[in-house]
């Protein structure tokens, strides 16, 4: 299950030895969010070791590969997010099978990583849905220069607000 570009960019299932690797990306992106004025959509601790143990567990748990380094890691799955059954705002428009991602970090080490593995994601199901913060400028940016279209708020199960997007 392995993709490969011009930038020498390679997708694989991560697994429990990368989870150092992982700890580190994700401490990386913490505080390039924080950096850049987003210091509450993961805190000082999401993803938690937990999470990223359970999407490796489930086959979501994801890392984008570049000259045998980790340069980013995302969960996706196509099973369905229970958390976007309700949306304000215009909606979702598609109600068919959509692939989910969440959980995308770069450190902001590569340039396009990120993107890699949106595209990535997109070649694997028809449609695709991820969320963010309102405060994560750089992923709506992101989001939206690759052509995902903003589609109204989601309510995660804590009660806090997202802004839901659709490719």
């Amino acid at each position: 299950m392995s993709m490969n570009s011009g930038k020498s960019y390679l997708i694989r299932r991560s697994n429990l030895k990368d989870l150092p690797a992982l700890e580190q990306l994700y401490a990386k992106a913490r505080a390039f969010m924080a950096a850049s004025g987003n210091p509450n959509q993961w805190g000082e601790n999401k993803p938690t070791v937990e999470q990223i143990q359970r999407d490796i567990q489930l086959g979501h748990g994801f890392v984008c590969m570049e000259n045998g380094q980790i340069v980013a890691a995302f969960a996706f799955h196509t099973q369905g997010e229970p958390t976007y059954a309700h949306i304000e705002g215009e909606g979702w428009p598609d109600q068919g099978e959509y692939g989910v991602v969440h959980r995308v970090a770069t450190g902001g080490a590569r340039k396009g990583a990120a993107a890699f593995c949106l595209a990535w994601c997109r070649a694997h199901c028809r449609q695709v849905r991820i969320d963010t913060h309102a405060d994560n400028i750089p992923m709506q940016r992101l989001l939206e220069k690759i052509g995902f279209t903003p589609c109204g708020t989601i309510y995660l199960e804590d009660g806090s607000p997202r802004l839901a997007y659709y490719l």
